[in-house]
C-alpha cells in the first residue's frame, strides 16, 4: 500500500495550491479519503473528506470556502484545492485512506505560506 503526496512548495499568502495524492496498493474507489494537515508543535487535524459512494464532501470550518477536495478514482488519485492561503495554512498537508477496519497514511507534503 502506498500513498504519495505532492504538491506542496512555499507560496505567498493569498494564492493556491494543488495538492495530489497517489494510492496503489488497494482498491482506491472502496476507500473514504480525507486530508489532514500538522502544523509546528500542533497536532494532527483533519480538513476534509469525501466519500467513496457518492462523491460527498465534508470540511472543517477553517478552510470551509476556500479549500476544495475532489478525487478521481480512474486514477486513483485525491486532491485538495487551496485557495486564499494564509501564513496559519503552513503545514505538512498528509492523506488519509480509510474503509474500518483498515486506514493508510501517506508521508505528507509540506506548504509553506509566507511573503
Amino acid at each position: 500500500v502506498q500513498l504519495v503526496e505532492s504538491g506542496g512548495s512555499l507560496v505567498q499568502p493569498g494564492g493556491s495550491l494543488r495538492l495530489s495524492c497517489a494510492a496503489s496498493g488497494f482498491t482506491f474507489s472502496s476507500f473514504d479519503m480525507s486530508w489532514y494537515r500538522q502544523a509546528p508543535g500542533k497536532g494532527r487535524e483533519l480538513l476534509a473528506t469525501i466519500t467513496s459512494a457518492s462523491g460527498s464532501t465534508i470540511y472543517v470550518d477553517s478552510v470551509k470556502g476556500r479549500f476544495t477536495i475532489s478525487r478521481d478514482n480512474a486514477k486513483n488519485t485525491v486532491y485538495l484545492q487551496m485557495n486564499s492561503l494564509k501564513p496559519e495554512d503552513t503545514a505538512v498537508y498528509y492523506c488519509y485512506a480509510w474503509r474500518l477496519p483498515r486506514g493508510y497514511w501517506g508521508k505528507g507534503t509540506l506548504v509553506t505560506v509566507s511573503s
